[in-house]
């Protein structure tokens, strides 16, 4: 199992950035690719970003494409989203997952991102 701790959410408004980090722990040598998703009140969560764990390969909702970046360290297992142009609809709570044997298998406890207009 991977163990995953986010970090980084807050207050900012429209137009700001903020950076999220994800520490993972744990098996972490089975991991095929991390990723970021978002839950916002009342809808089901949904894919933000990813990022292969060896290559570097990434893959963005069209939703945050040209204002999120996905990256990775892996030599520290950690994960950042560098979030900017912030919108009022990317207010959610942004969970940091894991991917084993291409399932999103471990996730994190979620930070919560709000965005004020």
């Amino acid at each position: 199992q991977v163990q995953l701790v986010e970090s980084g959410g807050g207050l900012v408004q429209a137009g700001g950035s903020l950076r999220l980090s994800c520490a993972a722990s744990g098996r972490t040598s089975g991991v095929i690719r991390m990723g970021w998703f978002r839950q916002a009140p009342g809808i089901e969560r949904t894919f933000v970003a990813a990022i292969n764990w060896s290559g570097g390969g990434t893959n963005y909702a069209d939703s945050v494409k040209g204002r999120f970046t996905i990256s990775r360290d892996n030599s520290k297992n950690t994960v950042d989203l560098q979030m900017n142009s912030l919108k009022p609809e990317d207010t959610a709570v942004y969970y940091c997952a894991a991917n084993v044997g291409y399932k999103w298998s471990d996730w994190g406890q979620g930070t919560q991102v709000t965005v004020s207009s």
